[in-house]
């Protein structure tokens, strides 16, 4: 991993590096912080997936998570939205291509070459965590917008691998959403059979998740009907599942959102993560 960045934030150090992505294909960029615990040992680790449009750096500088996970010995990871590039396929609209990956391993041309970000939050960065920085094996996931999908969505494919979950204003039912059906189409192709691995909702109710969550959403949000959190909840109530859906008045789909809420969320990993 090649240094980027460090700053020494709240005892610890929000650090900033850039990889040659074997699954991207491309150079990647992720930023880290490391408590001050984990100088002296290996801290669980909670990921963060970032919504449309953002890299590495907007949750990084607006989400306010460091104070949070400072305080409860937790690393924060901010992988990047979208393989970047020269030669990286792109598209004019803010929702498709470059900053909107959607979490999804592209199978059409011309996105199929880079757009693997399933594989690559799963494996190939989960690996290279894992395998270079202070953390143990208790990982939590969350994100906001498109990366409230991309946790809940990894999450309940994947239960060995996240002992606790956890979403701002995420995309909920995207097979369903003018935020999906666009972009799965792109980069999935026309068979919608094949999207429902990727639909929260979809997987709730065949699937659910083996613990708890935590989904806070804001009521002022102007792209509510477009995440669809009605459709998750009904599908976890009909499930059973135990979830927490808080929605807040007055909020809407900002950072000033999830900074309002991310001590609430690191909190909660905090106290899953160290029981793990």
């Amino acid at each position: 991993m090649e240094v980027v960045s460090r700053n020494k934030c709240f005892g610890g150090e929000q650090a900033v590096y850039k990889h040659a992505s074997k699954t991207c294909g491309v150079d990647m960029t992720f930023a880290v912080y490391l408590p001050p615990q984990a100088k002296t040992g290996k801290v669980p680790v909670l990921w963060y997936l970032s919504g449309l449009t953002c890299t590495h750096d907007n949750a990084m500088t607006k989400g306010g998570l460091q104070q949070h996970a400072s305080r409860h010995g937790i690393a924060v990871v901010y992988p990047d939205t979208s393989p970047r590039g020269e030669g990286v396929a792109d598209d004019e609209a803010y929702d498709l291509g470059m900053g909107a990956g959607f979490y999804v391993n592209a199978t059409q041309d011309p996105w199929k070459p880079n757009f693997q970000m399933y594989d690559y939050i799963v494996s190939e960065l989960r690996g290279l965590v894992t395998g270079e920085l202070p953390v143990n094996g208790a990982h939590g996931i969350t994100g906001h917008s498109m990366g409230g999908h991309g946790a809940l969505t990894i999450a309940m494919r994947n239960p060995e691998l996240f002992q606790s979950l956890s979403a701002f204003a995420p995309i909920t039912n995207p097979t369903r959403s003018d935020w999906g059906r666009k972009q799965f189409s792109t980069y999935l192709g026309d068979d919608e059979g094949t999207w429902a691995q990727y639909d929260a909702t979809i997987l709730m109710s065949e699937a659910g998740w083996k613990g708890d969550i935590l989904i806070d959403q804001g009521a002022d949000d102007q792209f509510i009907d477009l995440l669809r959190p009605q459709a998750f909840a009904e599908a976890a109530s009909k499930r059973r599942q135990p979830c927490v859906l808080r929605t807040h008045a007055g909020h809407d789909h900002s950072y000033f959102f999830v900074s309002s809420f991310a001590g609430d969320h690191v909190g909660w990993h905090a106290d899953r993560l160290h029981a793990a």
